[in-house]
């Protein structure tokens, strides 16, 4: 299988899904967007990651090139290709579909528990998830949800945390892929948006919990295989 990411700062790449390619022998290519590089075509991979980000899908006149990557997720969701979104990635999703992408009530940043909706939980792409399970959060927007979509989890934090648009699009606002050095490169990069809330947590609350980022693993890993 060939997978291609979309990757919009330095210190936000595939992470753990490095190592489920790896396992799986998949190949990978990526575009640095920050570096301006070009986008492939759409017939170059079969999996799209469009991964995180601190910017916002407006902010097209800081970051030009997001008006290209837009047009390029509308080619490959019209393409049926599989599409993963994470934070950004799925805010990004989100609009491409024509939903509204709008400043959340709270930001949510560290490890606070989603709970799967009940068509989630009778769908077979979400049969290894529990009921409720504590992924990682950074995020500050979120979105309505796209017309026809259907609605995946939600936290006291954030209505809206997933969504799957029919069999080949994912949308992800919280990071099953984090692994301890990804998210330490996240503090070192972003530490000033850690300003206190009730859905912030400190640097040390996030990077002490090994159980979560050991289950998140397992849940993306699982999350992976059914979906491709």
């Amino acid at each position: 299988m060939r997978l291609h990411s979309l990757q919009h700062v330095p210190f936000e790449d595939l992470a753990a899904i490095s190592a489920w390619t790896a396992r799986q022998h998949h190949s990978v290519s990526v575009t640095h967007l920050f570096h301006h590089e070009p986008l492939p075509q759409v017939t170059d991979f079969d999996l799209l990651v469009v991964l995180g980000g601190p910017m916002n899908v407006s902010d097209e006149a800081e970051f030009p090139w997001l008006r290209e990557e837009k047009r390029f997720i509308e080619e490959a969701i019209q393409a049926e290709k599989k599409i993963l979104g994470i934070c950004l990635g799925s805010q990004l999703l989100a609009d491409v579909l024509g939903a509204r992408v709008f400043r959340n009530e709270h930001k949510e940043i560290g490890w606070f528990p989603v709970e799967l909706t009940q068509a989630a939980q009778t769908a077979p792409l979400f049969a290894d998830f529990p009921p409720v399970f504590t992924p990682f959060h950074w995020h500050g927007d979120t979105f309505d949800l796209p017309s026809g979509a259907t609605h995946i989890g939600q936290s006291p934090a954030c209505r809206h945390q997933a969504f799957t648009y029919g069999n080949n699009v994912v949308g992800l606002q919280f990071h099953l892929e984090s692994t301890p050095v990804a998210v330490a490169r996240m503090i070192d990069h972003e530490r000033d948006d850690m300003t206190p809330g009730p859905y912030v947590q400190s640097e040390t609350e996030i990077l002490n919990a090994a159980e979560h980022f050991a289950q998140s693993q397992n849940l993306l890993f699982s999350l992976l295989d059914r979906f491709c």
